[in-house]
């Protein structure tokens, strides 16, 4: 039986995170319970809410929790364009990032879809 895990969105949202925990540790210390706590909660809510969508029973449940982690994945990218405004991100990082968020993005509206379509 497939599960969350087996999921590419999921498999590349939790690779984010990664990233996001390594680049935000050389925030300003400031920024710990600011910006830092925000770019990190926003991005362990994507692979968060799309593990917990899966487990529903339903399929209108798991699209809720898609569109939830998408709209996580938005405020993300906000937060991320933020950083990159304080130039707490060189350009090389900021465009990693924000590429990796944006390609999530599209995958997790290619799921949403492809739910939907399933739904009776």
């Amino acid at each position: 039986m497939k599960t969350h895990k087996d999921l590419d969105v999921w498999n590349k949202s939790m690779e984010l995170v990664t990233a996001i925990y390594q680049h935000t540790k050389k925030f300003p210390k400031e920024e710990i319970y600011g910006l830092t706590n925000q770019i990190r909660r926003s991005a362990v809510s994507v692979p968060s809410n799309i593990a917990e969508g899966a487990a529903r029973n339903h399929n209108k449940e798991y699209i809720q929790f898609l569109y939830i982690a998408l709209g996580s994945a938005s405020e993300l990218e906000t937060q991320l364009l933020i950083a990159k405004n304080l130039h707490y991100f060189n350009e090389e990082q900021s465009t990693l990032l924000l590429d990796r968020n944006d390609r999530i993005r599209k995958m997790l509206v290619g799921l949403i879809k492809s739910v939907q379509n399933r739904t009776p």
